[in-house]
């Protein structure tokens, strides 16, 4: 089991490196678009993305890393979708429910991709527990945000509860690549959990 962690664009000092990295995570969302998990394989990224076998482990310890780090960049870019913009509803929940709605219809808009990156999450271990953390503050973020736009300060209760409603959003995600729930049946159990938890 590698202890490694991959490197953050906050570990990278030069630009070139950050630019290695972003086509890194480039070429795997495209490998996973075309074929899914088993279409991203080491040798194929590094390939894709033009650095040699040996520079892609040191960014990426293994394609479990690559691939939850590439969940990461999903939903960092789904949470920049949202900054700056109105989020419409009257309530917590109406809120969080646009953004989850919004946001897993872009994820099953690309089926293959989206089983790639849930189920790298499902497989993660122990060793990929920094890129699991980044994947959950970044949810957690983006959440709490839609929770309440106008507060300054985020309490303990709202991070409590926007950790679950994750926990939840993840594993509907997984019954749904697995083939055990239809994308409607998906989107409603997302909208019973967070309406039973924002009860206002």
């Amino acid at each position: 089991m590698s202890t490694v962690n991959s490197l953050t664009a906050e570990d990278l000092g030069s630009a070139a490196q950050r630019d290695r990295r972003k086509r890194i995570l480039d070429a795997t969302i495209s490998l996973a678009s075309q074929g899914g998990f088993d279409a991203v394989q080491m040798r194929a990224v590094a390939e894709q993305a033009d650095v040699a076998l040996g520079t892609l482990y040191r960014y990426f310890p293994s394609k479990i890393h690559l691939l939850v780090s590439a969940l990461g960049r999903e939903f960092e870019r789904a949470d920049a979708s949202f900054k700056d913009k109105t989020i419409p509803g009257d309530t917590a929940a109406e809120r969080v429910i646009f953004v989850m709605r919004k946001t897993t219809r872009g994820l099953q808009g690309d089926q293959h991709l989206t089983e790639a990156l849930t189920r790298a999450f499902m497989f993660a271990d122990a060793s990929v527990q920094a890129e699991i953390h980044t994947v959950g503050m970044l949810l957690t973020s983006m959440l709490t945000r839609a929770m309440d736009p106008d507060r300054t300060e985020v309490t303990d209760d709202d991070i409590a509860i926007a950790r679950v409603i994750g926990d939840v959003w993840l594993s509907a995600l997984v019954g749904w690549v697995t083939g055990r729930t239809s994308a409607a049946e998906t989107a409603q159990h997302m909208e019973v959990a967070v309406r039973l938890l924002l009860r206002d």
